[in-house]
Order: structure tokens, then sequence, then C-alpha cells
């Protein structure tokens, strides 16, 4: 399904359990500090390992809604970034992605086969070198981070299994967040942008009218703005309860929508490793699937 190129939200395998001081430890946790706008010092790394798993068994298409067989798109997610620069505001890092999905109304957990057949398809599917700066000295919770995601697929579709867009992807997320003055609460913003290109989407079909993309992505020529806002509350300071709402709005030769709702949690494990667990709602849409999402992830500062 044309939509979960996108899925996204992050987070991460591993690399120890090395402890690692910040400068505010006695008042705050790491993900009280260490949000998406923060930037690493020098010499820092920051690793997350995130998992989603999306299914749908409905979707909406020119205004109509309908269900479908179930369909299962499981994308695993590794991010690393270090910080290289002296005044901390320059951040590096690279992306890469692996899908697992299945069709033809099969269980949520067959994505976890891990094997390719006629209702199959799986494979590391995109790499993305990235960069993270913080544009204003004085604005250190907003930070920029930019991306060219690289298509290591050929065939988007194959035999009607869809896998990932071929197209390449020029991302641009902003972030920013503000805590308030009870310091129980922290306040999460993103807008998400998008460019992307390449070859147009070329395709045939058999005669059992399976779809097998020959070159070229659905996504060609379209740009993608999504918004996020989401709002933190700190029982502790190690753990912390969410919501969230994200939209996403592609257009250009291409055009679709889609609203999510969630909830979700995290948790300080160490000084070094943080869990994070989401679930998410598709609560609607227009020429889309409509699902929900099951998501956990590590992240590992040091």
């Amino acid at each position: 399904m044309k939509l979960h190129s996108k899925l996204i939200f992050t987070a991460f395998f591993l690399l120890g359990i090395n402890s690692f001081a910040q400068e505010d430890e006695d008042t705050k946790s790491n993900i009280q500090t260490y949000t998406p706008s923060k930037l690493l010092d020098k010499g820092q790394w920051d690793i997350k390992f995130f998992n989603n798993l999306y299914t749908e068994t409905s979707f909406r298409s020119n205004g109509v809604k309908g269900d479908k067989p179930r369909e299962n798109y499981f994308t695993s997610t590794i991010e690393a970034f270090t910080g290289i620069s002296n005044n901390n505001r320059i951040n590096i890092g690279a992306i890469i992605e692996y899908r697992s999905n299945t069709i033809g109304d099969r269980s949520v957990f067959s994505v976890f086969s891990l094997n390719d057949s006629e209702t199959a398809r799986r494979g590391i599917t995109s790499f993305a070198p990235a960069i993270k700066i913080q544009p204003f000295e004085n604005i250190g919770n907003f930070s920029i981070q930019s991306a060219i995601h690289i298509p290591l697929v050929k065939n988007e579709t194959k035999d009607g299994v869809f896998l990932d867009q071929a197209s390449y992807t020029f991302q641009n997320r902003f972030f920013y967040d503000y805590t308030l003055p009870s310091g129980n609460w922290q306040l999460f913003t993103e807008l998400n942008t998008e460019y992307n290109f390449g070859k147009k989407e070329v395709n045939t079909f058999d005669a059992q009218n399976r779809k097998t993309t020959l070159e070229g992505s659905f996504a060609t020529n379209t740009f993608v703005v999504a918004p996020g806002l989401f709002m933190s509350y700190f029982p502790t300071d190690k753990s912390t309860i969410l919501g969230f709402l994200q939209h996403s709005q592609r257009f250009g030769d291409f055009t679709q929508n889609f609203t999510t709702l969630g909830f979700g949690g995290k948790y300080q494990l160490n000084q070094t490793l943080n869990l994070e667990v989401l679930y998410g709602k598709f609560i609607r849409g227009n020429d889309t699937g409509l699902g929900q999402s099951f998501n956990i992830g590590l992240r590992a500062l040091f």
C-alpha cells in the first residue's frame, strides 16, 4: 500500500551499557533532556533501533470507505548520529531501513516469518546520509534534520506485494520542544517535509491482475507535509507517558492524506538505554489504507 513508504515514527539497537554523565543529570533524565530537538555534544553518540508494525483491514478511496483483506507492513529503522562541532550545533549520521510486508489476509505476525513468497516481500530498502543542525545559537530547543533517502529497491510492487517506494527522497524535519515551568509537562512539535523525485512509475499486470512495478515510483514528483504534536507528562524523572496527533498530506502527481492519533510511553532503563512503546490509530484519510500501528524502540546515548 502506498502509504507505508512513510511511517515511520524511530528508535534502536544497542551498543552496550556504558554510562555517560550529562550536564544536568541531578535534575533531568535523558528522556527529558535529549528530545529530537536537542543536539549532541562533540564525540557523543545517539543510536536508535525503532520497529513499526502497521496492519490494515480497511481503506478510503474517492471518499468511499471499504473493507479489504488484511495487509501488514513491518519497518525496522536504525539511526546513528554523532556530534562533530565544538559548539555542539552540528551532528551527522545515517539512517537504514529494513521492511517485511505481507498481503492476502495473513496474520499480523506473518511479517516475522521474514521470507519472500507470492504474499510476502522483505529486504533492506533505503539508506540515507543525514545532517542535523541548530540554526540559532540562542534557541537550543530548535533543530533541523536533513537527509537524502536513497532507494535500494527496483520494483516497488512485485506480484501485487508492495515493499517500499523506489523514488529518492529529500527530507527536512523541523523539531521544537518546550518544557512547561512545572517541569512535569513537555510539548514537542515536528514538521516533516519531503520532496520525492526519480523515474515515473511503469507497471505491468499479469493474468491474475497482480501488479508489478517495472521501474520508477508512485511517489515521484510528489511533496509531503507532515506536522506532528506530542504532549508528554513525566510522572517520574525516568518515565514519560504521552499522547500524539500527526497528519500527512501528499500532493503533486499523486495525492493522499491521513491523520493518526496515538499514545505511548518511554522509560529510562539506565544512563545509556531508553525504551519507547507507542500505539497509533489511523482515524481518517483519503486514498489511503486505514489501520493501526504498534511501535517499540531502544535508544542508546553515550
